[in-house]
């Protein structure tokens, strides 16, 4: 995430800075940022380790090939939605191809983006939000994390990630179960915040 936690980019500034495709920062950046959340969003469409791979190259590809065409208006969701239009588009090309070829992936309803004008999916939709939800708060913890001490993450992680009890947390960092639950709060507050300054510079 170097260039991300380091120098967090606005969506805007990075959405221009892609425009130079020997810009090799923002390209990373943008890497770092969507290339987890695509893939885990292609395989949730029942897609094998290399398809995934695969789509999401091509995804990346189409990006590239189209961001000078692109105009970002963030308050109609601009970036989002166009980079959802593109992986949706991927995902039905490679459906149809599975089609002609008669290859069976074992995960059927994805079939049905094969027309060339897809309809609104609900499920499509709400599984693209979770895994942007997902990416949010995991680029909030990578921000976050180095700026707390070790002890103080430790006791958040085990309780609020690893949901052990307080009393366990305190045995394993050394912390007094008080402190544990100051640990816990202080953290989740800071992640809270993070998320909150994610979403308004619509760093996703």
């Amino acid at each position: 995430m170097t260039c991300m936690t380091d120098s967090p980019l606005t969506r805007a500034s990075l959405l221009l800075r892609l425009r130079d495709h020997t810009d090799s920062d923002a390209w990373n950046s943008f890497l770092n940022d969507y290339g987890p959340m695509l893939y885990r969003f292609v395989r949730s469409r029942g897609l094998q380790d290399a398809d995934a791979s695969d789509v999401v190259q091509d995804v990346m590809r189409s990006v590239g090939l189209a961001i000078n065409r692109l105009e970002y208006h963030k308050e109609k969701g601009g970036f989002r939605a166009w980079l959802f239009a593109i992986t949706r588009n991927k995902l039905a090309t490679h459906f149809d191809k599975q089609k002609r070829h008669g290859r069976n992936t074992g995960h059927p309803a994805p079939l049905e983006l094969s027309d060339r004008e897809i309809e609104p999916s609900t499920s499509m939709d709400q599984q693209w939000e979770l895994e942007h939800q997902r990416q949010l708060v995991e680029l909030a913890i990578a921000n976050v994390k180095p700026k707390i001490e070790s002890t103080t993450w430790i006791a958040f992680e085990l309780t609020a990630i690893q949901a052990l009890a307080a009393e366990e947390a305190s045995k394993r960092t050394g912390l007094s179960v008080g402190a544990v639950y100051v640990a816990r709060s202080r953290v989740t507050a800071k992640l809270r915040v993070e998320i909150e300054r994610l979403q308004a510079e619509d760093v996703l």
